[in-house]
């Protein structure tokens, strides 16, 4: 007997049941960047490898550890997209979308990271990302934060997380701070955890937000990036703070904060939540204004963010916010009974289709009366149509309540459209 095939671990199948939630969670979001006049770009899930190892960085966890990478029948070195700005980027420049212009993109879909599975975090996992292009000022950094507060409070999570904020500054202030922080460290290096020494000659600010104890210790007295921003950069990040105070978004500063990419500098910020365990990051993001240069581009300002839609809908699902109506997939179930009837009343279910777009009508295609109706109180349809030989020859429907107790009755397709459209389409 052949062995039963299964999904790859951490690659998982989302079954009907909890499809409801991720539709409910994508159409708000659809919604959100419609209102604020941004535009959907889809890129495809397979690019060249430099194109990560150039634009995320060669010394990050994705690139040493994490990408799907193999070479195709013609020898080229490709990927599973681990994130989605690069890709992003990458479409600009080979369209021309980005030089001289301003761009306000958004992309959803699949992104793929070999880790090691937990709750909240899969080896491929959904993202859902905002890339803007074109603006240098931090008006468009509040923009995104903005943006991202009035989605919380849509989704009614605002009161469960919080944001953090920092500046990483210019990509020569970073530089500059990096040699200090490296001369710090490097008079700790045998008591800082494996990945921390691993990381000092590579990516050492991500040594900042190791959560190994001892190293937390010896970073609490590390050199300060704030010390060494240039003047800019601090203005940018003074006037951001002031735009968010005005518009009432609580935020804390938070100097340790660096993201764990290459391309970042200026804002970065991340929106936490302590309603998911280890897993609190639902947002981050922030400016990589180098980064369409890096690529090939010419220079460009940007700023993005993006956020696992997994850890989401956990948390809306944890927290039991997801509406009743959502989970509802049937308004009305038909019933048939006789011999040869379902097939003939089709017909007659597509008239009132036709009359009522949008109202969720399931046939109980097969089986005997008795179970046709068992299924119909179990679908949570609001109504029954129940359909024989004489409802046939008359052109007529059988309307039986199923959440009340109101009188079944008898009424005509035209009637049976009015019918519905007060009680259900309203």
């Amino acid at each position: 007997m052949a062995k039963q095939l299964q999904a790859i671990r951490g690659m998982n199948d989302i079954l009907p049941e909890y499809s409801p939630a991720w539709q409910y969670l994508e159409s708000r979001l659809r919604n959100l960047m419609a209102t604020y006049s941004y535009r959907e770009i889809r890129m495809p899930v397979v690019e060249p490898s430099p194109l990560f190892s150039r634009g995320i960085g060669a010394g990050t966890d994705i690139v040493e550890k994490e990408m799907y990478t193999f070479e195709d029948r013609n020898g080229e070195s490709l990927s599973l997209r681990p994130e989605g700005t690069a890709g992003c980027v990458r479409a600009g420049i080979q369209h021309g979308l980005l030089y001289n212009q301003t761009q306000r993109l958004w992309t959803m879909g699949q992104m793929f990271r070999y880790e090691r599975p937990q709750k909240g975090r899969y080896r491929q996992f959904h993202q859902f990302s905002v890339e803007t292009f074109g603006m240098a000022g931090p008006d468009i950094d509040a923009e995104l934060i903005l943006l991202t507060a009035r989605l919380w409070k849509e989704l009614g999570i605002n009161e469960h997380v919080r944001l953090e904020l920092n500046t990483l500054g210019t990509l020569e202030a970073r530089k500059h701070y990096r040699e200090a922080l490296v001369e710090y460290l490097s008079g700790f290096e045998q008591e800082l955890d494996e990945d921390s020494r691993n990381r000092l000659s590579i990516n050492p600010l991500r040594i900042l937000d190791s959560k190994d104890k001892r190293t937390q210790e010896i970073v609490a007295d590390a050199p300060v990036l704030h010390d060494y921003l240039d003047a800019e950069s601090a203005e940018h990040f003074e006037t951001l703070k002031s735009i968010l105070d005005a518009a009432g978004v609580r935020y804390v500063v938070n100097p340790r904060l660096v993201r764990g990419l290459d391309y970042y500098s200026r804002t970065v910020f991340e929106w936490i939540t302590d309603s998911l365990g280890a897993q609190g990051t639902v947002c981050g993001g922030g400016r990589y204004d180098a980064l369409v240069e890096l690529l090939g581009g010419k220079p460009t300002p940007a700023v993005g963010f993006a956020m696992g839609l997994e850890r989401l809908v956990l948390m809306l699902e944890t927290l039991n916010l997801i509406p009743e109506s959502v989970q509802k997939t049937v308004d009305v179930a038909v019933v048939t009974r006789g011999d040869g009837v379902s097939a003939k009343a089709l017909p007659m279910i597509e008239q009132i289709r036709t009359g009522l777009p949008g109202v969720r009508i399931q046939v109980n295609c097969g089986g005997g009366f008795k179970g046709q109706m068992k299924r119909a109180f179990n679908s949570g349809a609001d109504y029954a149509f129940i359909i024989g030989e004489d409802e046939l020859a008359n052109q007529t429907v059988s309307v039986k309540p199923l959440l009340t107790d109101g009188e079944q009755e008898n009424m005509d397709i035209s009637a049976v459209i009015e019918f519905l459209k007060k009680r259900i389409q309203e």
